[in-house]
């Protein structure tokens, strides 16, 4: 059976920013960003399993 993820191309990772360089107010800037994303993916997260819920529970498929 073919993964559907094999045929998507890799994401490129990112690089870690150089913080040396950065102020104080760039760093709680950064973080704050960071935050944002974080909460971001949360909310996605939560999104998917509860999209995958409602297909499990449509077609009677055991949880895991």
């Amino acid at each position: 059976m073919i993964n559907p993820d094999e045929l998507e191309p890799a994401r490129p990772v990112l690089k870690p920013l150089d913080m040396q360089q950065m102020s104080i107010g760039e760093l709680k800037d950064y973080i704050l960003s960071l935050e944002n994303e974080i909460s971001r993916a949360r909310d996605m997260i939560s999104k998917k399993e509860a999209h995958k819920s409602g297909i499990e529970e449509l077609f009677n498929i055991p949880k895991d």
